[in-house]
């Protein structure tokens, strides 16, 4: 069980931080823990995310106190400090034949309702067709696991099954996310969830003859500007090497990119789009471009919500190969990223791009004896409002349980933000803002509209949306300055 007291401080980070950058500064490595198979091993695609406490939480695929799949454990939750204190909080599968889900490949959404909410691949009370269930959507309240919803539950699985991805919340208070396979179409699913466990399918993939539309999403979905959702499938498109899309709320699809592969451009996007800061989308592809690699060493691309494409970059396996992990916009306009694969020891990268392509290699894994610092690094990235970036890798690590994983950060000298709880909002609506030093501020403003705002401690303050906002920057006034997010929040009219 997790404990309550763990869970009462959390709540819920989309990474919206300050512009402004440190100067020249030493970048600093550090494996804050490695995984020893009881609290959690082998993290897949799933982020961090930053407590209410200033804590980061997170699953990991693999580990904890359950009994199935040879030994390994059916994944756990876990909850690791600044300083490098991991504990697992909650194991899959311990109890009651994995009713709640079992290997959660991704990580947690921490709802502006208090709860965290999350996906497991497999598990749940729908078997067949699935082996050992078809996955679940399950939520953390107050300390205790509960199952949301189980896939599989309608008629031919026509709701989906397998979901890899997170949930986002949209600005209806709603959640969205993906389902790999199943569906009417065999070919998995975009759906929307209410808190309350009401689940709707709002497209099935391989509608289109030769899937033209796209297949297996292994992705989830970022909520646009506009309202309307945007994602990757990892197949399908007119080339078969999968697509970038657009559904709007009601369920129309639009293939923004059907990607092309080798040697032209990416392809397979394992991975889901980030809205920068200029309204364009990015993405990683796990494939495609340069044919070093088998299939590619794959790319970095931006597509517009009009379908306007270019790649960014194409790995090369010296600067990286095979990213997995989706992109963040951090402090600096940059976006940060990781790769599974090269580098100096063909054991993945940390790596900065620039919005008009140029990337720099920041830290190769293995680089330390045995990999005790981390290899293979699947999750994308956490900016944390203190400025550093925190993420986990795959496999390496120094504990017991060989290969199980780490948690890292690597400081570059960006300065501290404030980070919101919603990246979408309307007019009315409370946004959680987080940071540090809060205590005596004396202002919060949308695109310089004064909102009205209530400090509930010294990290953490809520703010309600102004009337009159438009998309814009988020301020707040500290005793120590004004800490202002370099990615607007985007007021949907």
């Amino acid at each position: 069980m997790i404990r309550s007291n763990s869970w009462k401080t959390i709540c819920t980070v989309f990474v919206i931080c300050s512009a402004m950058a440190s100067a020249a500064f030493a970048q600093t490595f550090n494996t804050l823990a490695s995984f020893d198979g009881v609290n959690g091993s082998n993290p897949f695609y799933g982020s961090l995310v930053q407590g209410r406490n200033g804590n980061y939480y997170g699953t990991t695929k693999l580990g904890g106190m359950g009994s199935c799949y040879f030994g390994n454990g059916c994944g756990a939750i876990f909850e690791v400090t600044p300083g490098g204190t991991l504990e697992g909080l909650y194991s899959f599968c311990s109890h009651n034949n994995c009713a709640s889900g079992d290997i959660p490949l991704s990580g947690l959404l921490l709802a502006s309702d208090g709860d965290a909410y999350g996906t497991a691949w497999y598990g749940g009370s729908s078997g067949f067709p699935c082996f050992q269930g078809c996955g679940t959507i399950y939520k953390v309240a107050k300390g205790t696991v509960s199952t949301l919803y189980n896939f599989c539950a309608q008629l031919d699985c026509a709701d989906g099954a397998a979901p890899y991805a997170a949930l986002i919340e949209g600005s209806d208070g709603n959640f969205y996310g993906t389902t790999s396979v199943y569906g009417p179409f065999s070919g998995g699913s975009v759906f929307r969830i209410t808190p309350a466990g009401q689940l709707t399918t709002l497209y099935s993939f391989c509608q289109q003859s030769g899937c033209t539309d796209g297949e297996y999403p292994n992705a989830g979905v970022v909520q646009g500007s506009d309202g309307n959702l945007y994602g990757t499938t990892y197949y399908g498109g007119a080339n078969g090497w999968g697509t970038a899309f657009k559904v709007t709320p009601k369920g129309t699809l639009t293939v923004l990119h059907s990607f092309a592969g080798t040697p032209t451009e990416g392809g397979y996007p394992s991975a889901g789009l980030v809205q920068g800061a200029d309204g364009a989308f990015y993405g990683t592809a796990l494939h495609g471009g340069a044919n070093t690699c088998f299939e590619g060493c794959g790319t970095v691309f931006k597509v517009t919500s009009s379908g306007v494409f270019k790649t960014l970059h194409t790995f090369g396996g010296a600067d990286g190969s095979l990213p997995g992990a989706g992109l963040i916009q951090a402090t600096d306009a940059n976006f940060y990223g990781t790769t599974t694969g090269g580098g100096n020891d063909n054991a993945g990268t940390v790596f900065r791009i620039s919005p008009t392509g140029t990337l720099e290699t920041l830290y190769s894994f293995c680089a330390q004896t045995n990999c005790t610092d981390g290899a293979t690094p699947w999750g994308a990235l956490l900016q944390a409002t203190n400025g550093t970036f925190y993420g986990t890798t795959y496999g390496g690590g120094n504990s017991s349980c060989q290969d199980c994983g780490t948690v890292f950060s690597l400081n570059i000298g960006l300065g501290p933000f404030i980070a919101l709880d919603r990246a979408v909002g309307k007019v009315g609506q409370v946004v959680g803002i987080l940071g540090q030093g809060f205590t005596g501020t004396t202002n919060v403003s949308l695109n310089g509209i004064p909102a009205n705002f209530k400090v509930i401690s010294g990290t953490y303050i809520n703010a309600t949306i102004p009337t009159g906002a438009t998309t814009g920057y988020v301020t707040a006034t500290t005793p120590t300055g004004t800490l202002t997010s370099n990615v607007p929040l985007r007021v949907i009219q």
